[in-house]
């Protein structure tokens, strides 16, 4: 329970990496505010889970491209908890795939806004109450797509977790003084639905074939990572990019 009295806000936590972040850091004592825009359903769902566990929940919704919404999102956090020791910038998804000579500017637009936009979005809304309580982690989530430059249509998706990555390692320095730790995840092929709606079976056994162990990523095994950047443990860590990728970088 190495996380109690902590709250801790994760983007994107309805379903996938997010919902087994936001049920990782429940189990670790962590009162967690979950984060729905489509999959309202799922993310009441577990709401309930989590406070199950005995440790309080709290549903957020919007869009996170918007900034009226991000602001409204965090006018109610600050209503109920009055602080977030921990943000997991964890909403994003492909949106498309599409070769660039194809892609049309506003399907590129959707993408960056959706992956790395948001990600400033949320993130410049927490530095000051972050800094007033006295400091904080932040924790983005890049993609082993940053490094390669993603598969088969994926370059503006790769672009912008390339974005969230820099993004990651500017802030650190910029919010250390602050005593707000800033770092990231690098996922590489991970069994979620993610994959299910924007790999072909034959995309992902090609690309299982690059991992040196052998297998697609868990979710769980993503979360294990997150905890260690959210605890006391990584208390001289910042500015890293933790590659989660089963040996494929």
């Amino acid at each position: 329970m190495f996380l109690k009295n902590k709250v801790a806000f994760i983007t994107g936590s309805s379903s996938g990496i997010g919902e087994q972040l936001a049920l990782a850091f429940a189990d670790h004592g962590a009162d967690v505010i979950v984060h729905g825009n489509s999959k309202i359903s799922e993310a009441e769902k577990l709401c309930q889970k989590i406070s199950n566990k005995g440790v309080q929940s709290l549903l957020v919704k919007g869009d996170l491209t918007m900034r009226s919404e991000v602001e409204s999102i965090f006018s109610k956090i600050t209503e109920v908890f009055g602080r977030i020791d921990i943000l997991i910038n964890n909403a994003g998804t492909m949106v498309k795939r599409c070769k660039i000579e194809d892609l049309k500017f506003e399907d590129w637009n959707r993408i960056i806004d959706v992956n790395l936009t948001s990600v400033f979005h949320v993130t410049q809304a927490i530095i000051p109450l972050m800094k007033q309580q006295g400091g904080g982690t932040i924790i983005n989530m890049s993609s082993v797509a940053a490094r390669n430059g993603g598969g088969g249509g994926a370059v503006a998706y790769a672009t912008a977790k390339g974005g969230v990555s820099t993004l990651t390692k500017g802030l650190a320095k910029e919010l250390a003084q602050y005593n707000i730790r800033v770092n990231a995840i690098a996922p590489g092929v991970i069994t979620t639905p993610f994959h299910d709606q924007y790999s072909t079976t034959e995309m992902r056994e090609k690309m299982i074939t690059q991992v040196p162990l052998g297998r697609e990523g868990k979710p769980e095994e993503i979360a294990g990572a997150a905890l260690y950047l959210a605890s006391d443990y990584s208390s001289y860590v910042t500015g890293e990019i933790i590659e989660v990728t089963g040996g494929m970088v």
